[in-house]
């Protein structure tokens, strides 16, 4: 082989390496793209969870309270001699 040719051959790996860089930084984009949507997608259900967390407890509040104004009012009923 003369020295175009390996400089041919030289020129056309680093073509290869090129373009082969080109494609695994193209593949590592977008699992980091998949991943930073994966991320924002499980902060959004983490948010989504803890709120609806704070409406159960509120629920379960205001079911207490009922129920112990229903105690409070079907005392009131016995204690003016009505039956519940």
């Amino acid at each position: 082989m003369d020295a175009t040719t390996l400089s041919a051959l030289g020129a056309l790996l680093v073509g290869v390496g090129g373009l082969a860089t080109a494609v695994v930084t193209a593949i590592g984009k977008r699992g980091e793209n998949a991943l930073n949507g994966y991320s924002s997608l499980t902060n959004d259900l983490q948010e989504e969870r803890d709120g609806l967390r704070l409406q159960l407890t509120e629920a379960y509040a205001q079911r207490a309270a009922d129920q112990a104004e229903i105690t409070r009012l079907r005392n009131e009923i016995m204690r003016l001699g009505g039956s519940p």
